[in-house]
C-alpha cells in the first residue's frame, strides 16, 4: 500500500491537464479543457478536464474522475501503480509499505505537533491582553482579522517555554518538538525552549494543506533577525516549497501567471487585496526545483521584488533560474523604498496590478539598466555588458525565445549573432583563485590580519564550524553589535539560514568572499560554547571603549575641576561596566597624574 500522505502529495504537485493532455490533445475552454471522449466514440468535443478542482467529466457518457482513475482506466492500472505513475511525472518518490491494520504515517506525529502549535499561536493572537500588540501590528499593516484567520496567522508570545508547557500537557513530548524545529536547545541552558518568541507567526503549508513548518516575524523590540524560520526537518525542505502556493495554484492556473514576492508578509497583504496568484520563496534565493514546480501551473511570472541594488541582483538570479524552468519572467519596478505590501496600503490594488501590467521583461530590462549607465558606450563597456547579459542567455530553456533574446542583444550591443551564440554554447568561466606570490609568504599585519584574529572573526568561525552554536550566539548579541559591516552581514544571513551553504544573492561582494572564506576552510574550535562567550564578550567590551577614550582626552582637556570630576565618575562606571562583561580582557588601572592644582582620581587605560 502506499500511505495517504504519499497519494495527496502526489494530487496536489500533479498537473491533471498535462498528464491527460499526454494522451488525449486537449484545447482550452476558458478556465478548464476540452477534447473527444477517449472512453466512448463521439464527433463533438464533450469530455472537459476542469484544473481548479482537479477532476474530469465526459458530458458524453458520464465517466468521470481524477487524475488517479484517468490514469487507471486509461492505462488498464491499478491504483498503486496509477499513484507510481502520476508520482514519477510529478517528481514525487512513492514509497510502499507492507499493508497492516496498525500502519501509521511515520511523519503523522510532526504534522500533528505542527497542527498543535498553528492552534497555540492561534489563541495567543487571539488572547486579549497577550495579542493585542501584534493584533495592532496586523491591522497597521491591512491585514484583517479574516486575512489572518485565513492564513492561520498567530503569536508566539515572548515566553521561554510556553508552547513547550502547553504541548506536554496535551501529550507531545520534547522529542517531536525539537524535531519539527518547534523548540530548540543550547549549551545555556538546561531544558529546551521554544524557538519562536515575540514574533507574528505564519505557519507554512504544503501543497497538501498540512502545516509544515513555521515562519516567525519580529515586530516589536526584540534581539534577532528580522524573519526566523523553522529549520530543516523530515517533513519540510524549504528549497522546494513556496509560501502560500497551495491556495494560490488553482488561481495561479487560471491567470497562467504567477506573482513572486520576497516575504511572508507581502503575500498575505497581496491576497487582503484580493490579488490571490502571489507565491513567495522561504527565506532563500529561488531554487530550480521551487521553479519546476512553480511550471505546473505557469508559463509566466511577474517578480516584484526591491529596487535596490541587492533585491536587483535577487530578482535576476530568480528570473535566470524560472527561465531554466520554461517560465517567462518579467520584472515590475515599484517606487523607490516600496514594496508590494506597501503599495497595496498606500496606493491600493489597482496601483499594484499597474505596476505588475508595466512589468518588463527581464533581459529588456537588464538592457535597460546597462543603458542608463552607459554601458554601452566603449568597448570595454559593451564587453562587460555581454558578460552580464550571457548568463540569461544561457539559462533561457525555451529555444525560441532564446532566438528572440539573442537578436535583442545583437541589436543593442552590435556584437555579431554568431560570436553571442558562441559565448552562449561555452560554460560559464569560473573564477580562479589568485595563486599568492612568494613576497606574500609572510603574514602581514594589517586589516585583514586584525579581521582574522578578532572576536567579531573568532564568533563567526565557530559558529560556521559547528552551527549548533548560532543559537546560543543569538541570544547574546545581535547583528548591530557588530563593526565589521561584512561581518554583520555574515551574522544575519547565519541567523536567517543556519544551514547556509553558500552566500545570499543579496549579499555585499566583500562579505561574500569573506563568507566564502569561512565555509571553504572554517577552523576547528576545541570549545564552541566558550569560544562563542568570550567572543561576544569581546565584542560588548570593546564597543564600550570609543567613550572611554573620549573621557580620557576630556579629563586631560576639561579646564573645569567640576566637568572633570564628572566625567572621572562616568569613566570608572564604564570601566567596572566593562570589567563586569568580560574580566578576562581588562587591562591593569593606571594613576592619572594631575597637573598642579589638580585633584587625584583613578582611570583605567591601555598600555
Amino acid at each position: 500500500m502506499i500511505p495517504d500522505d504519499q497519494v495527496e502529495e502526489v494530487r496536489a504537485r500533479s498537473d491533471i491537464v498535462a498528464v491527460i493532455g499526454e494522451h488525449i490533445p486537449l484545447k482550452r475552454a476558458g478556465k478548464d479543457y476540452r477534447a473527444l471522449c477517449p472512453f466512448h466514440e463521439e464527433k463533438t468535443p464533450s469530455f472537459y478536464v476542469v484544473p481548479s478542482k482537479g477532476f474530469y467529466k465526459c458530458f458524453g457518457c458520464g465517466e468521470s474522475g481524477d487524475l488517479f482513475s484517468f490514469v487507471m482506466k486509461r492505462m488498464g492500472l491499478d491504483f498503486t501503480e496509477a499513484v507510481k505513475y502520476a508520482g514519477r511525472k510529478a517528481g514525487v518518490a512513492v514509497r510502499e509499505v507492507k499493508a497492516r491494520p496498525e500502519y501509521q504515517d511515520p511523519n503523522r506525529p510532526l504534522y500533528e505537533a505542527n497542527a498543535f502549535a498553528r492552534e497555540y499561536y492561534r489563541e495567543q493572537l487571539a488572547g486579549e491582553e497577550t495579542g493585542r500588540l501584534a493584533r495592532d501590528y496586523l491591522k497597521r499593516r491591512g491585514i484583517d482579522a479574516e486575512t489572518a484567520e485565513g492564513f492561520g496567522i498567530g503569536f508566539a508570545p515572548d515566553e521561554w517555554r510556553g508552547l513547550r508547557t502547553a504541548a506536554a500537557r496535551h501529550g507531545i513530548d520534547d522529542a517531536i518538538l525539537e524535531e519539527a524545529g518547534l523548540i530548540t536547545t543550547s549549551e545555556r541552558s538546561e531544558e529546551p525552549y521554544d524557538r519562536f518568541r515575540s514574533r507574528i507567526i505564519f505557519p507554512i503549508e504544503g501543497l497538501t494543506g498540512k502545516v509544515i513548518a513555521f515562519g516567525g516575524r519580529l515586530f516589536g523590540p526584540g534581539k534577532g533577525a528580522k524573519y526566523l524560520n523553522s529549520p530543516e526537518t523530515p517533513v519540510y525542505h524549504k528549497g522546494e516549497e513556496l509560501y502560500g502556493l497551495g491556495r494560490a495554484r488553482h488561481e495561479i492556473r487560471k491567470e497562467g501567471t504567477v506573482l513572486l514576492v520576497e516575504g511572508y508578509t507581502d503575500v498575505v497583504s497581496l491576497v487582503a487585496h484580493e490579488v490571490p496568484n502571489v507565491v513567495a520563496s522561504l527565506g532563500t534565493a529561488l531554487t530550480s526545483v521551487q521553479a519546476r514546480l512553480l511550471a505546473r501551473f505557469a508559463s509566466r511570472a511577474c517578480l516584484l521584488y526591491d529596487s535596490d541594488m541587492a533585491g536587483l541582483r535577487a530578482t535576476f538570479r530568480a528570473a535566470d533560474v524560472l527561465l531554466g524552468a520554461g517560465i517567462h519572467p518579467s520584472v515590475a519596478t515599484l517606487p523607490g523604498g516600496e514594496d508590494p505590501d506597501s503599495v497595496a496600503r498606500r496606493e491600493g490594488r489597482d496601483a499594484l496590478l499597474g505596476h505588475v501590467a508595466d512589468a518588463v521583461d527581464a533581459l529588456d530590462r537588464k538592457l535597460q539598466i546597462l543603458t542608463r549607465r552607459n554601458r554601452l558606450a566603449s568597448s570595454d563597456g559593451i564587453r562587460d555588458a555581454v558578460d552580464r547579459l550571457l548568463p540569461t542567455l544561457r539559462a533561457t530553456s525555451d529555444p525560441t525565445l532564446r532566438d528572440i533574446y539573442i537578436s535583442r542583444v545583437e541589436k543593442v550591443t552590435g556584437v555579431p549573432r554568431a560570436r553571442l551564440e558562441d559565448e552562449v554554447a561555452q560554460a560559464p568561466m569560473q573564477p580562479s583563485l589568485p595563486v599568492p606570490r612568494a613576497t606574500d609568504a609572510r603574514p602581514r599585519v594589517g586589516r585583514a590580519a586584525k579581521q582574522r584574529i578578532g572576536p567579531e572573526y573568532q564568533l563567526l568561525n565557530a559558529i560556521v564550524h559547528d552551527r549548533r552554536a548560532i543559537d546560543l550566539a543569538s541570544e547574546q548579541i545581535g547583528p548591530k553589535d557588530f563593526v565589521d559591516m561584512a561581518n554583520r552581514a555574515i551574522f544575519l544571513a547565519l541567523m536567517e539560514n543556519p544551514e547556509l551553504d553558500r552566500a545570499p544573492v543579496n549579499m555585499e561582494v566583500v562579505a561574500v568572499n569573506r563568507l566564502e572564506q569561512l565555509l571553504a576552510s572554517a577552523e576547528p574550535v576545541d570549545d564552541v560554547s566558550r569560544v562563542v562567550r568570550e567572543a561576544a564578550n569581546r565584542m560588548r567590551s570593546d564597543a564600550l571603549l570609543p567613550r572611554e577614550h573620549e573621557l580620557r582626552r576630556g579629563i586631560k582637556e576639561d579646564p573645569d575641576e567640576e566637568g572633570k570630576r564628572k566625567q572621572l565618575a562616568e569613566l570608572d562606571e564604564r570601566v567596572k561596566r566593562r570589567r563586569g562583561i568580560d574580566p578576562s580582557h581588562w587591562t591593569p588601572a593606571v594613576r592619572h597624574r594631575p597637573s598642579p592644582g589638580e585633584g587625584t582620581a583613578s582611570t583605567e587605560e591601555r598600555p
